[in-house]
């Protein structure tokens, strides 16, 4: 069923940024395809959400996939996109060292008409993950990167856009800051409380 909260997110914007309820916001430039791609996410009955400020789809109370916007594209954000058949090609990676979410990209609506079918296909093979509760095991053995940040990046592909413009610095400002907790519990805390910090294009230690 179609979800209020995104009616409001097509009309206001998402309000993760300073340009909520202006014309500046993102969701304004694309609110026919982020339509269209929506209407293609009701047809395959998941639930229709908001999580992270943006529509997400889930299945039985898991998360399946999300849409949104970027300053130059709206996707279909795909949480275990890597687990996919992807016979069109039609997935990315939404960020060079992601493994595990995928993306559509579409920089506007005719493109999205045309990929209707594989989009469904896509949902499809998505759900039937779910329904055999399948998992991406990572390696996180040679990874600098926090765990739970990284779980935090792959579940928010818009965070994670925004987590791979930043300087390397920048990035190792908050591998430091969420390393440095001894608890998983206080790890995960931390990652949270930097995700305005990443999303503005800071580091930890900037204000």
């Amino acid at each position: 069923m179609p979800n209020p909260k995104v009616e409001a997110y097509l009309d206001q914007g998402c309000g993760r940024c300073e340009y909520f309820q202006t014309p500046k916001c993102k969701v304004h430039l694309w609110t026919e395809e982020l339509m269209a791609l929506r209407e293609i996410a009701l047809m395959s009955g998941l639930d229709e959400e908001i999580k992270w400020g943006v529509p997400c789809y889930t299945f039985e109370g898991n998360n399946v996939m999300l849409i949104g916007a970027f300053k130059g594209y709206c996707a279909m954000s795909f949480l275990k996109g890597v687990l996919l058949k992807d016979p069109h090609n039609i997935l990315q990676k939404p960020g060079e060292n992601s493994r595990v979410g995928r993306v559509a990209k579409f920089e506007n609506l005719k493109a999205i008409q045309s990929s209707r079918q594989s989009l469904l296909e896509l949902i499809n093979d998505a759900i039937e993950v779910e329904k055999r509760g399948e998992k991406v095991v990572l390696d996180n053995s040679l990874e600098e990167i926090p765990e739970e940040l990284q779980e935090k990046l792959e579940q928010d592909p818009f965070l994670k856009e925004a987590f791979d413009s930043l300087t390397p610095g920048r990035k190792r400002s908050f591998y430091i800051h969420i390393s440095g907790a001894k608890q998983a519990a206080t790890r995960r805390s931390r990652a949270e409380k930097c995700v305005p910090k990443i999303l503005a294009g800071k580091g930890f230690n900037e204000y």
